[in-house]
């Protein structure tokens, strides 16, 4: 992983907001793969937190920004900044599996024509968790569709040559794989083994069936014409 070609390669661009839950264990699993030399930097990207999420990253040692809120905008604010040749676009409240980092290093070595995203798994167990980490497994793979807490790998010249995220309250992961995929193909779209295990706090909120049919209700309307500001009303 250390060799010429993977080494400070990756830029992570966290979008922050009111993160304080899950910050420190997100950072936590990046400080590995920076000491061995594959990220280069981590910049959080806070849109206007009230708790301690800028203090927590600052005590990581990443670059703090501020964007106003909405993920797609904090994102590219991040990306502007970044100095890596890679992008990483990782979820406050998600945590990359350990070992995570030689996975990516051998599909950025192989693949730089290519995006990628990680394996969903949510941080809470049981059944319901796991049939719904496996449909979205199923609905990343044959769709075409992963969700962003599956966190994104790219290089920047792929990232900005279809045009980067675009500044709208939601579908903005959406948006971006939908002209991935339109422009370079279904197969431009790789998907790693290593996890992404992300919070399932809104699904034991609001219940998983529940929540389960408000995303694919709120991902239909979209596909419909539905304007990402009207869903984002309804998807908190």
């Amino acid at each position: 992983m250390n060799g010429p070609s993977t080494r400070a390669l990756v830029s992570v661009v966290v979008p922050a907001l009111n993160a304080q839950g899950r910050l420190a264990q997100c950072l936590d699993a990046l400080v590995t793969p920076a000491l061995d030399g594959l990220v280069k930097e981590v910049i959080v990207v806070d849109g206007g937190s009230t708790d301690q999420t800028p203090e927590i990253a600052d005590g990581f040692g990443a670059r703090v920004m501020t964007a106003p809120p909405g993920r797609g905008g904090q994102m590219t604010a991040g990306a502007a900044a970044a100095r890596g040749d890679w992008l990483l676009f990782l979820h406050a409240d998600t945590v990359l599996e350990e070992g995570w980092a030689g996975e990516a290093a051998a599909f950025i070595k192989d693949h730089p024509e290519k995006a990628a995203v990680f394996t969903l798994q949510f941080d809470a167990k049981g059944l319901a968790p796991g049939l719904v980490a496996a449909g979205a497994m199923a609905r990343t793979k044959l769709l075409k569709t992963p969700y962003g807490d599956q966190a994104l790998l790219i290089s920047k010249v792929l990232y900005e040559a279809l045009g980067g995220y675009a500044d709208m309250p939601l579908m903005e992961d959406v948006d971006f794989i939908r002209r991935l995929t339109k422009q370079k193909g279904a197969k431009a779209l790789h998907v790693l083994n290593a996890k992404a295990v992300t919070s399932a706090e809104r699904y034991e909120r609001d219940g998983y069936l529940r929540r389960v049919l408000k995303n694919l209700t709120i991902l239909t309307r979209y596909f419909l014409g539905a304007s990402p500001e009207a869903l984002a009303k309804d998807y908190q």
